[in-house]
């Protein structure tokens, strides 16, 4: 029998004033960020840091779902598939969904309450090329914001303009918080938005530069897909019949820098690890949580699972992302001293073999292109710096190697699947024009929106891939996955397992 229990708002909802401006609104930030607001409405009987939510290219029906219920949703945190916790979340006081009409989003976000713009667009949304962080001007939807500033397609694009009204109107700016997973993330949140600024004028370039925060953040909870196999679940396992609901894990984590001029929540007192310096933590979650999601989930498409936790139940699997993580990954973290990394790497494996989640393989393995950067590469190329000793890159290169099968869309048995990836048709035309393996690795590699050319030129790197990549398609996932037991390319000892 299931034991669950119910936490529920405390507060009066409509007595709440907007503070924050949420940009991607979707089932993470239902159950991350909102959250925590609505941990520290609860806490204070209410305030001034209520959110307006946000879409602006996307799923309308999910605002006009929220809007339909006052905003007012719940989220299942599952423990185990035994123990849930059912919170109702009231944070989110407006919805919208800014498609060709963004005034309605300006008016938020030019009005002299909203002191904190957070986003989750994805790695994608901010348009910085994957290998080298600069903005994508030749983007076909940079191309329209700048050629119509005043009504943007972009994330970027609408700070920009949005930024531009309040500077105009002599008001103070918003403080930027991107709760997306990158390295670095305020600060590739400032590159995108002050190089778009930039080619509309130098001078609001460098008022932005000059007086707009951008604080970096890391976030971690394991929030999965809705689908309406989960909904029926929770209206079974809950009796919450509740069609904006989602489910998560317990775990929770969100680490900020404190850096916000114009005011922000109290968010220490409600969970929130408000510090200096993030690049640690990110970087520790970067490289370990997501580097062993994407790891799972090309290797384990491949091997025909499913879920993050069925991958993680086959005790081969269990191995690899030990490796990776043990041997490949924790040595190029810097720590502070408390915190203790192999605690951490057993904590993920646990988290991963929580089966209530049903985590998609296929969820994590979209965008590939945009992830892979910070998840395995930045790592790789540290390690190549230093000789790739200790342990290799033996699980990295199989990964690279995995997603290049991946996105050729058809598995071993030739069965195709959808690759949702901004360079889809890039890697749909680099698998059509090369027929062996050894040149598909090659050019694939060259491919300096994502590798680079520390990476690209490493002839160790090369003939791991491409080893790796023969082993996957001659014989199977398996084979590939013996490489603790013996190098994935016998000729190259840096690479030994």
């Amino acid at each position: 029998m299931i034991s669950i229990k119910t936490t529920d708002t405390l507060y009066a909802p409509d007595k709440v004033d907007v503070g924050i401006v949420h940009i991607g609104l979707g089932a993470f930030h239902r159950a991350h960020q909102a959250v925590y607001i609505e941990k520290n409405l609860n806490r204070h009987q209410g305030g001034d840091w209520g959110i307006c939510a946000v879409n602006i290219r996307s799923n309308s029906q999910l605002v006009d779902e929220l809007k339909s219920n006052g905003c007012r949703y719940h989220i299942a945190e599952y423990q185990d598939s035994q123990n849930v916790e059912l919170r109702e979340i009231n944070a989110i006081r407006d919805a919208l969904f800014a498609g060709a009409d963004k005034e309605p989003l300006f008016t938020k976000l030019v009005s002299p309450k909203t002191k904190i713009v957070t986003l989750t667009v994805t790695e994608k949304g901010y348009y910085l090329s994957p290998a080298d962080k600069t903005l994508r001007q030749d983007d076909p939807s940079i191309q329209h914001d700048i050629q119509n500033p005043t009504a943007p397609k972009t994330a970027p694009g609408i700070l920009v303009e949005a930024l531009y009204r309040r500077k105009e109107s002599g008001l103070e700016p918003f403080t930027i918080l991107s709760c997306d997973n990158m390295p670095e993330n305020g600060r590739l949140t400032r590159q995108a938005v002050c190089d778009l600024a930039a080619l509309r004028s130098t001078e609001l370039a460098q008022w932005i530069k000059d007086n707009v925060a951008f604080p970096s953040s890391m976030v971690d909870r394991i929030v999965p897909a809705m689908s309406d196999d989960s909904r029926e679940r929770l209206q079974k396992e809950l009796q919450c019949d509740d069609q904006n609901a989602v489910m998560c894990e317990a775990f929770s984590q969100w680490v900020v820098e404190d850096n916000f001029p114009q005011g922000r929540p109290d968010w220490e007192n409600d969970g929130v690890q408000m510090v200096e310096d993030v690049h640690p933590f990110e970087t520790m979650k970067l490289r370990l949580l997501n580097g062993s999601h994407s790891l799972l989930a090309y290797v384990g498409l491949a091997a025909k699972h499913k879920t993050v936790a069925q991958a993680i139940a086959d005790e081969k699997f269990a191995n690899l992302i030990r490796h990776y993580m043990s041997c490949e990954a924790s040595p190029t973290l810097d720590l502070p001293e408390e915190v203790q990394v192999q605690t951490y790497i057993e904590s993920l494996v646990s988290r991963f073999a929580n089966d209530s989640l049903q985590h998609q393989l296929s969820q994590i393995a979209m965008d590939g292109s945009q992830k892979i950067p910070q998840r395995w590469l930045n790592g790789a190329e540290e390690r190549l710096a230093k000789g790739a000793k200790q342990g290799g890159l033996n699980a990295t290169a199989l990964g690279v190697a995995a997603w290049l099968f991946y996105v050729r869309g058809a598995d071993l048995e030739g069965k195709q699947h959808k690759v949702d990836d901004p360079m889809a048709q890039t890697l749909s035309e680099l698998h059509a024009r090369c027929s062996d393996p050894e040149s598909l690795v090659s050019e694939a590699l060259k491919l300096n929106d994502i590798f680079s050319p520390e990476i690209s030129q490493s002839e160790d790197f090369s003939h791991a891939v491409l080893n790796a990549y023969q082993t996957l398609i001659s014989s199977g996932v398996v084979e590939c996955l013996s490489f603790n037991n013996r190098p994935l390319n016998s000729n190259t000892a840096n690479f030994g397992g």
